[in-house]
Order: structure tokens, then C-alpha cells, then sequence
């Protein structure tokens, strides 16, 4: 018996997460690395600098040397030798001395600063005039002052940026032991659907769903694989949906999830060996009539028909669990929200989480979101918007006006 609409709150669809296993590991070559998420700690293994160098073109000084020196007052320093770049010093400074530094030189021994050049003036070659005084540690690096030796610098769970590659090229690793990235599959069910290389007939529509879905996977790191439209036959429904779980980790099925005659997910989802509906019917809108069933170790999603639910839905609730099969923590914590200002009233209903599309706009010093309003089914107020703001499930409607977090899109 079919059991529709018990609807499960957005917070406890979301721990479900954790029901389903992550995918493998791998590893791959440092280039390939960047947007893969790391499967273990980063531990240094030696000091980054492992020699103290100067960020800057001058000389290598005691700073005490420098103290009070200025314009009218300059110390008189003599130089006593250059530092090669990629050479150890032969030599040391002692107080009243100065040596020549390129940016990235190794500071000898006895100097702990260094001078800019734009600061000293060369009075011959063995004699310099200082007019600004540097304290100890100033215009240097010092060994380990950018990473420690023993330290955890990347953490299991991390989204590999280049600048974490710099920090993993810095540190001499070739090969980075990674998550795989999910696989999820697509399936686009209807009669009504076609493909978009045909021209629709009365009734019928193309297959936005298809790549709509697909960018929003391949933006969260995962591989999609569209397995093309179904029509709304259940034994085709079933051959394909189970042709998609052998191969994917995840599988969404666009179309049958809400009340209908013709809505086959469900009873495919009955014929599945070991299979769970785990929620059918979320208190969001839009998305509502969202299925989530487990089928074995896989999670197996009944994505509204409407383009704007269908993007809403794996926006907010798929994505996570994209995100966590792949390995990434931290993923509510990474969300960029940004402040800003209601430029109308919006209303809402109790009892369900409101997902408002909205614009956002620079009106002098403030930021304002102004809603983009209109149905479901409508790709234009997709495109139209650049951000969502939740109004929570106690909350009845926003005023214009209100400070709101808005989540780009």
C-alpha cells in the first residue's frame, strides 16, 4: 500500500546523511588534485621555511644596529658581503655589519632583520647609510614561521583549492590520497518529456530536468550520468532505475514523485530489492512530494517534475548528501551567506521551510534582495535569481525591509 505525504522535516532528512557509506579512495597526481576532497590528514614533515629568508631586495642586518636611526640621524653599516640566491652564507653578521639579500635569500647567521633598500643609501662599496630602524624578525621569514614541522596543516575532509596545492607542492607530496567522486545517475521520467533535439508537440515538453540536475552534480564535485527519458511504464522504469543502481552510488529519478495515476517511483521503488522509502514528502516548499529511499547502501531520490523544485530540492537537500558521500566535512560551515535587505514583503506559511528566489542589487552602501516571484515551473525566475533566502518553518512571511542571509546560487 502506497503511503504518501508523511511529511518529514528538512532537519531530520538531512541526518539521514549519515545512513549511507562514503564512496573509495584514490590517488591521483598533484595537478588533478585541485576540487578533490582530501581522504586524510596532511602532517608535516619538515619546516616550511626550513632556512630563515627575506621577503624582501636589502640588507641583512642586527636590528639593534638600526635603532633610532632615521633621515637625519642614519646609522653607517658596512657591508661586508652579498648572499647568494640558493646559497648558505660562508660568513656572519656582527653588530655594525650589513650584507646584500635578494627577496628569498637565506639570512646569515647573526642577523635577525632585514633593511629595505628603498631605506639605505650606498655611500661607497663597503659602507651603507640606514634611515629607518628594523626590528628584530622584520622583512623575514623565520624557520617554520609558515608551517611546523609535526603540524596537522590539511585536514581530512578539506576541499583541495590551489592553495592548498601550493601548500602540498611546498611540502613535496607528488601523489594525494583523495575521495572518488560520486557517481549519481539521472533518470527523466514522463510522457510528456523529449528530448531537446525535437520539437515539442501539443502537451509536451523537453528535458530541462536532465541538465539542470547535471550541472548542479558536477558543481558538487560529483559525476553525473544521464540515463535519457522514461516513459511513464513501469517495467521500463524499473529496468532503468535498476540498470542505474548498479553502476551509480546515487540515483535521481525527475518526475513521480508527487500523487498521481501515473506515478510509477514508488511501486518501482516497492519492486527494488531491499529498498526503504525513508521519506516520502518533505516540509519545504517548493520541493514537497521529494522522495528519499535507501535501496541496499545507495540513496535513491524522486526529484519533483518542476524545473524550480527539481534545482530547489538538490540546492538544499540533495547536495548535502552529495557532499558527505564524497568525503567533505564541514559543508554547512563552507556555505557563503550574505546579509541583506528585504525590498517587499514575502509570505510565508507555518509548518514548512520557504525557499525564496531572490536578486540581489547594490543600492548605495546597502544591499537589498529583491524576490523573484513565480510558479514552479518557470526556468526564467532561475535564471533571473542569483540567491535564496530560507524563511524558517515557525516564521509567518518577512517584511519588507528585514535583514535576511541570503545563500548565492
Amino acid at each position: 500500500m502506497k503511503e504518501f505525504f508523511k511529511v518529514t522535516d528538512l532537519e531530520t532528512v538531512l541526518d539521514y546523511r549519515t545512513e549511507f557509506p562514503r564512496v573509495g579512495l584514490e590517488q591521483v597526481p598533484l595537478p588533478e588534485a585541485v576540487t578533490r576532497i582530501l581522504a586524510e590528514d596532511i602532517v608535516a614533515d619538515e619546516d616550511i621555511p626550513d632556512f630563515p629568508r627575506t621577503i624582501v631586495d636589502g640588507y641583512a642586518v642586527q636590528g639593534a644596529s638600526t635603532f633610532g636611526a632615521s633621515e637625519g640621524n642614519p646609522a653607517y653599516l658596512a657591508v661586508t658581503g652579498s648572499i647568494a640566491m640558493g646559497a648558505s652564507s660562508k660568513f656572519e653578521i656582527a653588530p655594525g655589519e650589513a650584507a646584500r639579500i635578494a627577496t628569498g635569500g637565506m639570512v646569515p647567521p647573526g642577523a635577525d632583520s632585514v633593511v629595505m633598500i628603498e631605506h639605505t643609501e650606498a655611500i661607497d662599496d663597503t659602507t651603507i647609510e640606514v634611515y629607518r630602524s628594523v626590528a628584530p624578525g622584520q622583512n623575514m621569514i623565520a624557520i617554520g614561521e609558515d608551517i611546523n614541522r609535526h603540524a596537522v596543516v590539511l585536514s581530512k575532509g578539506q576541499v583541495i583549492r590551489p592553495q592548498e596545492a601550493g601548500l602540498l607542492a611546498a611540502l613535496g607530496k607528488q601523489q594525494i590520497t583523495v575521495y572518488q567522486k560520486p557517481v549519481v545517475g539521472i533518470v527523466s521520467s514522463g510522457d510528456e518529456i523529449i528530448p531537446i533535439s525535437k520539437t515539442p508537440q501539443v502537451g509536451q515538453i523537453r528535458d530541462i530536468n536532465t541538465y539542470t540536475l547535471a550541472g548542479l552534480i558536477q558543481d558538487a564535485g560529483a559525476v553525473a550520468v544521464p540515463y535519457g527519458i522514461v516513459r511513464d511504464d513501469f517495467e521500463m522504469l524499473l529496468e532503468k532505475c535498476t540498470l542505474a543502481l548498479s553502476h551509480c552510488h546515487m540515483v535521481l529519478i525527475s518526475g513521480g514523485s508527487s500523487v498521481g495515476t501515473r506515478d510509477f517511483t514508488v511501486d518501482v521503488l516497492s519492486a527494488l530489492q531491499d529498498a526503504k522509502i525513508l521519506v516520502h514528502g518533505i516540509s519545504i516548499s517548493p520541493g514537497k512530494p521529494t522522495i528519499l529511499a535507501r535501496v541496499k547502501n545507495k540513496s535513491f531520490w524522486g526529484m519533483p517534475g518542476h524545473v524550480v523544485s527539481a534545482m530547489i530540492v538538490f540546492s538544499k537537500v540533495v547536495r548535502p548528501f552529495v557532499e558527505h558521500l564524497a568525503g567533505q566535512s564541514g559543508t554547512e560551515d563552507s556555505v557563503l551567506r550574505l546579509q541583506a535587505r528585504l525590498s517587499r514583503n514575502v509570505a510565508s506559511k507555518q509548518g514548512r521551510v520557504d525557499f525564496i528566489r531572490v536578486r540581489l542589487r547594490h543600492e548605495g552602501s546597502r544591499l537589498w534582495a529583491d524576490p523573484v516571484l513565480g510558479k514552479s515551473g518557470l526556468i526564467s525566475t532561475m535564471v533571473n535569481a542569483n540567491g535564496l533566502v530560507q524563511i524558517d518553518i515557525n516564521t509567518e512571511g518577512l517584511d519588507k525591509g528585514a535583514l535576511v542571509e541570503v545563500v548565492p546560487i
